[in-house]
């Protein structure tokens, strides 16, 4: 099997990086993966002492084949810092694994991604795997431990310097997009929260990486591998978070705690209908209204 380099994109939040670390060096491919960790550069003056507290821990860091540590002298923000990262380490590897700060990782998390890079290679409708699954349940007489939906996620994900390289970051059709009814409904089947996410985007409400890979994704009809037992788990819900705000309740995800090193993959012949319509109501109107009212009554007591 061919191996895949480990992208750890890290800010200021010292205590979940140590556990994203961790649970990372526990995985049976650490010790012969290559880990390149991107440390951006402080947003105000009072967070440099966090940030060089995380520099000086990240010189520590071992159990990996190589490590390499980049250190950006300011601030990228998480968008830029991924799409410039990611596309460096691209000049040299064919696929890459990126996680970010917050997340905890099951023993075979390494195991499943490079199963899965290889499986699906040469399968050019696939656009990535994701480590993260919401909690969807399963089908009577599952023969898969995965599945496939029409919408990537970026809590723990991979994918091939071919695909990467076909994002258009500029979003070039954009104004077509917006006036365009059926493809902004169709576009919506991967989530209700994605039109929303990309006019914000385009106004500069917002600075995402992720809406703009999921568009490239809806408008190369590509696929994305899932796992029916979650091997991430994300801890990063709480005050110190740039991006992962309120009640995680809707997110938290059935973990493989079997933590097998050999899967079942299916075929990248299209999307589950079964896991499709249930991703769909986890992403639904409802559910986010939902998730704002958990969030608000967090917030109260």
């Amino acid at each position: 099997m061919k191996l895949a380099p480990i992208l750890l994109f890290t800010y200021k939040r010292f205590e979940t990086l140590i556990g994203t670390v961790n649970a990372l060096k526990e995985n049976n491919l650490a010790s012969e993966s290559d880990l390149f960790i991107f440390s951006d550069g402080p947003k105000r003056q009072e967070d440099m002492g966090q940030i060089l507290a995380i520099r000086k821990y990240l010189k520590t860091v071992d159990g990996f084949k190589n490590v390499y540590v980049i250190e950006s002298p300011e601030n990228k923000g998480l968008a830029k810092s991924i799409i410039s990262g990611t596309s460096q380490v691209m000049e040299t590897y064919d696929r890459v694994i990126v996680l970010e700060d917050d997340l905890k990782t099951t023993k075979n998390f390494l195991a499943y991604m490079n199963a899965s890079l290889d499986e699906y290679f040469n399968h050019k409708n696939v656009f990535s795997v994701s480590g993260f699954s919401f909690d969807l349940g399963t089908q009577k007489d599952e023969r898969y431990d995965s599945y496939f939906l029409n919408r990537g996620w970026s809590w723990g994900w991979a994918t091939w310097k071919d695909r990467w390289e076909k994002v258009d970051w500029e979003v070039k059709d954009y104004q077509d997009f917006r006036n365009n009814t059926k493809a902004r409904k169709r576009f919506s089947l991967g989530g209700s929260d994605l039109n929303g996410m990309l006019d914000n985007q385009m106004s500069n409400k917002l600075d995402s990486w992720a809406i703009r890979w999921f568009y490239s994704q809806f408008k190369l009809e590509g696929l994305t591998l899932y796992p029916i037992h979650s091997k991430v788990y994300n801890c990063g819900f709480d005050n110190d978070a740039t991006h992962t705000t309120g009640s995680d309740k809707r997110y938290r995800p059935n973990l493989d705690i079997l933590a097998s090193n050999t899967f079942k993959l299916p075929p990248a012949t299209g999307i589950s209908e079964f896991y499709q319509n249930r991703f769909q109501n986890k992403m639904g109107v409802y559910s986010r209204i939902r998730s704002k009212f958990e969030t608000l009554f967090k917030k109260i007591f």
